[in-house]
């Protein structure tokens, strides 16, 4: 009993049926439409996304016994022997078992006698780039100055080993490789036609498993309709795939939001009986968080075949945006450092601890004793960031307890400008306490109002870093408040620019005002460039 696969059963045979590659479609019906042929193509592209199936579609179109055309009508002799690769002026050539000077000047020998069926000879030539260095120059005068019924059609996947004589004598077209959606559409349609029962997100996983390829993912359709007993089900996608079911990666990801290590790793664990591919797992993980960082900035993304919206508002509800962000790119970077892993499970898990480990909260999923932090319920809402530094007071009393002894108190009559100037502060916390405004201090609690236009200076770090300082300053321990600043309020950094702008203004003007510039001025047409006029320090 013979059996046609569904990668040649369901060959495109014009260009009305070919599925994506639009910008090569649009350019060789143009040129049968206008007349306007060249006598060389190459078409370049990775595997199974249609390079040679355009150019028999296109040897189809230069002869079709009802003339040139860009829709041939697949019924007449010549157009059904091309179908079945018989026809005798379609010389299609496999480069990679034909490599040698001798069976290029072998095939060149016939190309100066007229098509015997046909209206033109055309030599299909594939692989190219595995042609020897003396085939191509055997090559090059043919392939410069043809016969005028003769069209060269030439197909590679590595055009950069191709000599730049060749490539200058050709057209080149570069397939692209198909997106997943437009794969999965595409077997769908034809398990509709076949009559197979199918779940979509089989086909999904088929897709990207497919890697762009169309002819991939027709091959893996046809492995899982026989895997399945005639059915294209998602589980058994996932069993031929060797992936696991997405129900796992949504329970990663619910109990990454509750930040418990202990279940995270108990998790990971639990998946090693499936003997899953940890770079796919990660892969889906990265996928959901994707999905999930999409509805957050796009509150009515309706999600796709994979996951419902109800989840992903869920997930969306449970994670904060910079969670998303933080375990998207660790994902990402884990799946990228697998294979330099002691083992793919080894380096799967410290990920999902990665995960957690770099958080920017001072809170952490797991107290030593492996029971949850406070904030990490099991309920799956991830803690409100902290709106205050929680570590600082522990810093400052720290510092308070080996400087405050020999620190004298501030004067209460202090300005901030004169408390940042003793900080002896640098960098990043500078900027932040010069950026800010003292509201009061009553206790341990100091308010400052930070100018919003610098709210980006304010990290975990330059908090802790000026609690510290101001606890040493004060002789006591202290805890930082934020608010924001009022229009009116004038931050240090804002003084010292207006000061600085002062000075300015008063060097130019004394420059202005000098003896010699205004001779020169009056002598010669001088013109003070007042940009870059700068006062003496």
């Amino acid at each position: 009993m013979s059996y046609l696969a569904l990668a040649r059963k369901w060959r495109p045979k014009s260009f009305a049926e070919l599925v994506g590659q639009e910008h090569v479609r649009r350019a060789l019906v143009n040129a049968l439409d206008s007349g306007r042929v060249h006598h060389a193509f190459l078409f370049t592209g990775t595997r199974g996304v249609g390079k040679t199936t355009i150019a028999r579609i296109f040897a189809k179109c230069l002869n079709c016994e009802t003339g040139v055309t860009p829709s041939p009508c697949g019924v007449c002799s010549s157009c059904r022997e091309i179908d079945a690769g018989r026809f005798v002026d379609l010389i299609e050539v496999d480069a990679a078992s034909r490599t040698k000077v001798d069976d290029t000047r072998e095939l060149l020998d016939n190309v100066q006698y007229t098509p015997t069926r046909g209206r033109y000879k055309v030599y299909l030539v594939d692989e190219v780039h595995m042609l020897s260095t003396s085939s191509f120059n055997a090559l090059l005068k043919t392939l410069e100055e043809p016969p005028p019924h003769v069209k060269f059609l030439l197909a590679t996947t590595d055009p950069q080993k191709l000599p730049a004589t060749v490539l200058s004598r050709c057209l080149q077209f570069n397939l692209k490789r198909l997106p997943l959606a437009q794969i999965a559409e595409h077997l769908r349609h034809i398990l509709q036609q076949e009559g197979i029962a199918f779940e979509a997100g089989a086909l999904r996983l088929l897709a990207q498993a497919a890697d762009g390829s169309m002819r991939d993912g027709l091959s893996l359709l046809d492995q899982l309709i026989a895997f399945g007993g005639g059915k294209a089900e998602e589980e058994g996608a996932r069993a031929m795939l060797g992936t696991i079911a997405r129900d796992h990666v949504i329970r990663l990801l619910e109990i990454l939001a509750s930040l418990d290590a202990a279940a995270l790793l108990r998790c990971a664990e639990s998946l090693e009986e499936f003997a899953p591919d940890h770079a796919q797992v990660l892969d889906e993980l990265a996928g959901l968080l994707m999905r999930v960082a999409t509805r957050q900035v796009v509150p009515d993304f309706e999600g796709d075949d994979l996951y419902d919206p109800p989840l992903l508002a869920r997930l969306a509800q449970a994670l904060s945006p910079e969670d998303v962000q933080l375990f998207y790119q660790t994902a990402i970077t884990g799946r990228r450092d697998l294979p330099l892993a002691p083992e793919p499970r080894v380096g799967f898990q410290m990920t999902l601890l990665r995960m957690l480990a770099f958080r920017p909260s001072t809170e952490r999923a797991q107290s030593p004793s492996g029971a949850p932090a406070p904030g990490a319920g099991a309920s799956g809402a991830a803690p409100a960031p902290p709106r205050q530094l929680q570590g600082a007071p522990s810093v400052a009393a720290e510092a308070a307890a080996t400087d405050g002894a020999s620190q004298a108190r501030a004067p209460a009559d202090a300005s901030w400008d004169s408390i940042v100037a003793e900080l002896q502060l640098t960098g990043a916390a500078r900027q932040l306490a010069s950026h800010c405004v003292l509201i009061a201090r009553n206790g341990a609690q100091v308010r400052l109002a930070l100018d919003p236009k610098h709210k980006l200076v304010r990290t975990q770090v330059t908090e802790e870093k000026l609690a510290h300082a101001l606890s040493k300053y004060y002789g006591a321990t202290v805890r930082l408040e934020f608010a924001t600043a009022a229009a009116e309020q004038q931050t240090p950094a804002q003084a010292g620019l207006k000061a600085s702008q002062l000075e300015l203004e008063a060097a130019r003007r004394a420059f202005d005002a000098d003896p010699g510039v205004q001779g020169l001025r009056e002598r010669f047409g001088a013109t003070v460039h007042s940009d870059t006029v700068r006062p003496v320090k």
